[in-house]
């Protein structure tokens, strides 16, 4: 009687997660240019030429690994945002399951933020992912404003978001502290001025009392 275990069979979907967890792992440890495929392979338990069979390249697997990210960040933000009843909460909510997801998910953040030299496009359309989102919580504060300058404070909190996530990561800050930092600084300027023009008359015109 044949006692050898018998393999099971994997099917595509799972073995190309498993092949992301593996070179997800593998590029956080090692960084993009030192890291090989023999080495993702090893790491999964397949040849190499499963690899390119999924994926191509090693350039081609290091953008499936930004795109699943992309996905996930934009998924657990959205979750967040959602469950809040008020735009500054979507906000709050929002902004800290960006920090916590990037906690939780070490690697990616690496790949997300330490490989833009190879994959600065995907990289781009993920800022461009998460300016478009958070867009959108503005505009339920400030119904009626440009789109343009929502888009320019969009800009500017994910520019905050990530200055204040590499230098969390130094300065031991947590999830919890950074959001409270970023909605101390933009949502208290937000809210005092949204809907305003922008750019008010001088004292004086258009003013019929004077």
């Amino acid at each position: 009687m044949d006692t050898r275990p018998v393999r099971r069979r994997v099917g595509r979907a799972e073995r190309e997660r498993q092949i992301l967890d593996a070179a997800i792992a593998v590029f956080g440890e090692r960084g993009y240019q030192s890291a090989s495929m023999d080495q993702v392979a090893e790491r999964v338990g397949v040849t190499k030429p499963v690899l390119y069979t999924h994926f191509g390249s090693k350039h081609g697997l290091l953008l499936a690994c930004i795109a699943r990210a992309r996905a996930e960040l934009l998924e657990v933000t959205s979750a967040a945002a959602a469950s809040a009843a008020t735009p500054e909460e979507m906000l709050r909510r929002g902004t800290l399951a960006f920090f916590d997801y990037l906690e939780r998910q070490a690697p990616e953040w690496t790949i997300l933020y330490g490989e833009s030299a190879v994959a600065g496009e995907a990289i781009e359309e993920i800022r461009a992912q998460q300016t478009d989102f958070i867009a959108t919580l503005l505009a339920a504060q400030a119904p009626g404003t440009d789109p343009q300058r929502l888009t320019g404070w969009a800009q500017v909190i994910v520019g905050a978001c990530e200055r204040l996530a590499l230098w969390r990561a130094r300065a031991g800050i947590t999830s919890e502290e950074a959001t409270g930092y970023l909605m101390d600084l933009v949502w208290t300027g937000l809210s005092g001025g949204a809907a305003g023009p922008a750019n008010p008359p001088e004292q004086g015109r258009d003013n019929p009392s004077q």
